[in-house]
């Protein structure tokens, strides 16, 4: 693993991490579970930035590693989809 894929990893992992707390305090102005949700994926979306490099898995063994990915976004896609399902009685 070269140095600079090391550094844009710790980059995009950065950055998932401000957007998960970026999220996180949304979620505790509004209490809205989509709020919480989103960060909850930003979160899982650093984890699978950082694993790869934390434990020097080499790019031809990183299959499993992207389920992490998947999982966040089918986090985001459920809570969207239960959003727009919830029906508020107005």
């Amino acid at each position: 693993m070269s140095g600079q894929e090391g550094l844009i990893a710790g980059g995009l992992t950065a950055g998932f991490l401000v957007l998960a707390a970026f999220f996180l305090r949304f979620w505790g102005r509004t209490r809205d579970g989509l709020f919480l949700a989103f960060s909850a994926a930003f979160a899982l979306m650093a984890v699978n930035q950082a694993l790869p490099v934390v434990l020097h898995i080499p790019q031809e063994d990183r299959g499993g590693i992207y389920l992490i990915r998947l999982a966040a976004f089918v986090l985001i896609i459920v809570a969207v989809v239960a959003k727009n399902l919830k029906r508020d009685p107005d």
